[in-house]
């Protein structure tokens, strides 16, 4: 459809010079810091192909140059969209920017780490126009075509801001799940049974590249449900390609993914890169500090992680990724990796003959190939370089359950919810060096077909959420940090009570 719309829209803007027009204008940018586009693509050619004009301004967009955009081109909305969780508070700058030019047109929020709960309470509060939270692509034509309804706007307009102060209200006088303070969490922390499970000393400490795998060699790991996922295709893989409901769409995306993996293999469009490392380390109360050499003389460098905070339950700990590292003699490991190296390429051939499918399509497999690669890479570092993992190798099936020793938690996942740690990873692992990814200032990773995180590899060690943090843990982590309290507030915003 998107390209048959790129081949009529000569025709198309010589019939708006005798009266005929589009639907309305809005300006699309995914925000500053972030590089995630996916899910902004689809909802710019699903508008598109509804006859609305989109201006795409791409990702890692300012806010200056998107208000600027806005009011250029006569827009008539504008639609934000983020991946990562820094994106939130950019997305409130941009509204509170929005506020102070005086703009009135509505803003529509968009993107996996949003949420109508904090458009209610984040967003819509630092502007005075029009906020609406758009759930995925397919709602994104009735929402822009209703801001743009002489009949319709005012009512949906009315409605949302209604129940967003329905959510303000609940959530002011509902209260939420208590806090106990810091130390008592850390007095119920989680009590791994080291004598039973001693740590394992690894076979390789140090840093190492990896650059012997092949995109042939990742394809039986991809989990393919998120594939599907980032389609709005909702169902499990299997089951969903004889979906009475989505099926033959399925069935019809998976057909094409394969095609496009056999030339992705066939012509080496890809070529996954990758790094791994080990440090000998202990742990120091919430922070798990490495160390140059086994004697843990030489400290490289320390990694403070948050605690959970809400009340528990009896029998229940308040976790800490630092809770499944010794405080004697133990080891920490890091990675990264990417499948993203060599895709821009391919990607700019896809745009030149205005094949928005394909060109999705590519980056839907690069994530899902990037992701593969770090399943690989954890079971060769449990099974290889760490060693500690013997036995039957799981099925794929077993590995997208986890069914296997040890963990390997990302920074901006709910263990580990703050990004910055990245940049300490990737200096102690010169990551950008051997993979080519870089980190933007909110530290998402470019290429954006990566992956980086920890490996712990304790055999009670489990994944968690940290959730909510008091500013007693806040102004703790700004000291173990080293930063100021304005700094770690930016960085902790997401998780603060």
């Amino acid at each position: 459809m998107k390209k048959a719309v790129a081949h009529l829209l000569p025709y198309i803007e010589a019939e708006k010079s005798v009266g005929s027009s589009s639907k309305g204008k809005i300006v699309m940018a995914t925000v500053k810091g972030d590089v995630h586009d996916i899910g902004k693509n689809i909802v710019g050619v699903v508008l598109q192909c509804n006859n609305f004009e989109v201006v795409d301004l791409g990702v890692m967009v300012p806010f200056q140059t998107i208000l600027k955009a806005a009011n250029d081109e006569g827009a008539d909305m504008i639609g934000l969209s983020g991946l990562i969780t820094p994106s939130l508070d950019e997305m409130v700058t941009v509204a509170a920017e929005m506020q102070r030019a005086g703009m009135t047109m509505p803003l529509l929020i968009g993107g996996a780490t949003t949420s109508r709960v904090h458009t209610a309470l984040r967003i819509a509060p630092a502007y005075a126009g029009p906020v609406i939270h758009v759930l995925d692509a397919s709602r994104a034509v009735g929402v822009a075509g209703t801001m743009v309804s002489d009949t319709l706007k005012d009512e949906l307009v009315a409605a949302t801001a209604h129940e967003y102060a329905e959510i303000r209200y609940k959530r002011a006088n509902n209260g939420q799940s208590a806090l106990v303070t810091l130390d008592a969490a850390r007095a119920n922390a989680f009590a791994p049974d080291f004598a039973a499970h001693p740590p394992v000393r690894p076979r390789f400490t140090g840093v190492q590249a990896i650059d012997d795998v092949t995109v042939e060699m990742l394809v039986p790991y991809i989990d393919w449900q998120p594939f599907f996922q980032a389609w709005e295709l909702a169902g499990p893989y299997p089951a969903i390609l004889t979906d009475p409901v989505v099926g033959e769409s399925a069935s019809g995306l998976f057909a094409d993914a394969q095609k496009m993996l056999g030339q992705i293999i066939a012509e080496k469009w890809l070529r996954p890169r990758g790094v791994v490392a080990i440090w000998p380390a202990r742990r120091e109360g919430d922070d798990v500090v490495v160390y140059e050499g086994d004697n843990r003389a030489e400290e490289l460098a320390r990694f403070p992680f948050l605690r959970q905070q809400i009340a528990k339950r009896e029998g229940r700990p308040n976790s800490c990724l630092a809770d499944f590292v010794s405080p004697d003699a133990d080891w920490l490991g890091g990675f990264a990796v990417t499948a993203g190296d060599g895709i821009e390429e391919q990607l700019a051939k896809f745009r030149a003959q205005h094949d928005d499918y394909q060109d999705i399509l590519l980056k839907a497999l690069a994530d899902r190939l990037a992701e593969a690669f770090a399943e690989y890479l954890h079971e060769r570092v449990r099974r290889e370089i760490w060693g500690y993992e013997t036995g039957p190798r799981q099925t794929n099936e077993e590995l997208i359950r986890e069914k296997y020793s040890g963990i390997r938690p990302a920074p901006g996942y709910p263990a580990c919810p703050e990004h910055s740690l990245k940049s300490t990873l990737f200096e102690l692992m010169a990551a950008t060096d051997a993979t080519g990814i870089a980190l933007t200032e909110s530290f998402a990773m470019l290429p954006t077909a990566s992956v980086s995180g920890f490996y712990f590899a304790h055999p009670q060690s489990s994944y968690f959420g940290v959730a909510r943090i008091g500013r007693d843990q806040l102004e703790d982590y700004a000291g173990r940090r080293g930063v100021s309290l304005e700094q770690a507030e930016t960085w902790c915003r997401p998780n603060l009570d």
